[in-house]
């Protein structure tokens, strides 16, 4: 799994580093926030393990830059601090978005465990978002069920979560099976044969 490192430290960054590797794991560094934000802009990851207090962009800030993107696929923050873990701290962490965190200094047991936990997670974030893509649609109308299992018309459906709109028109193929014989009644309605004459 490839996770970005966030630690200002550079001993603590070297350690975390080597401790990721041996689990296997590759590793982007960082040596703060702003830098952090600006690397996983570029290359977004599955998974940050950040320091708390650092200069120019905190652990928590970085947090929220990371939970204030949309359309992606979510990523698991796990916060590294040498903050005790009192009920403040991680009530601070968890309003940030932080997934976990780890007190320093680093035990690799504990490191290896959240990074299991990481990986289940993420796992069942890609299905529920794959489950989520699939649109219940019916075969015959062409609506579409939304979560609150209420039809609309697909684009309906599609503005309210897009912004997107619609203009209308027919394709080639429905003209000539649709249009044209609707019209050619049309025409032969308007303009009846002549009676035959006695």
């Amino acid at each position: 799994m490839k996770i970005l490192t966030v630690e200002d430290d550079a001993v603590a960054r070297a350690v975390l580093r080597q401790a990721l590797r041996k689990l296997g794991h590759e590793v982007i560094e960082a040596a703060d926030g702003a830098a952090a934000w600006e690397r996983f802009q570029a290359e977004p990851v599955r998974v940050v393990v950040s320091d708390w207090l650092m200069p120019k962009l905190d652990g928590l800030e970085l947090c929220r830059h990371v939970r204030a993107r949309t359309g992606s696929e979510y990523t698991y923050f796990i916060l590294l601090t040498g903050h005790d873990a009192t009920e403040d701290n991680q009530r601070s962490a968890a309003d940030a978005g932080v997934d976990d965190f780890l007190t320093k200094p680093l035990n690799f047991e504990e490191l290896w465990n959240r990074l299991r936990v990481a990986e289940r997670i993420l796992r069942y974030a890609t299905q529920v978002r794959q489950l989520e893509e699939m649109m219940p649609i019916c075969s015959y109308c062409k609506k579409i069920r939304d979560d609150k299992n209420y039809w609309q018309q697909i684009e309906g459906y599609i503005n309210e979560r897009t912004g997107s709109e619609f203009s209308h028109s027919v394709c080639p193929d429905c003209y000539q099976r649709v249009v044209a014989p609707e019209l050619e009644k049309i025409k032969a309605m308007s303009n009846p044969p002549p009676e035959p004459r006695h």
